[in-house]
């Protein structure tokens, strides 16, 4: 009914799965900030962070499999489908 929020998770399979995890997004843009209207997701490791090795990453408390994730107005069904499929897709 309005409200969003952010969540972040870790995905096994570090910066690689988590760069799939977003290929495969359809509703979700990919962003370098997780503030808009709409829903919006990032990995650190490949975006802000992308200087940084997976060991410097993992020194910072930074998985390297984190994706933030800013939901924004789509419809939670939506949303959840949209996650569902993508997280299938790496799944393997």
């Amino acid at each position: 009914n309005g409200g969003c929020g952010v969540v972040s998770f870790n995905l096994k399979g570090g910066r690689k799965a988590a760069e799939e995890f977003m290929k495969r997004l359809q509703l979700a843009a990919i962003e370098t900030h997780v503030a808009d209207a709409r829903t919006c997701c990032l990995n650190p490791a490949t975006t802000t962070h992308r200087q940084m090795t997976d060991e410097q990453l993992t020194v910072a408390g930074i998985p390297a499999g984190l994706v933030r994730l800013s939901c924004g107005l789509e419809d939670k069904e939506d949303l959840l489908a949209d996650l569902q499929q993508a997280l299938a897709g790496i799944a393997g």
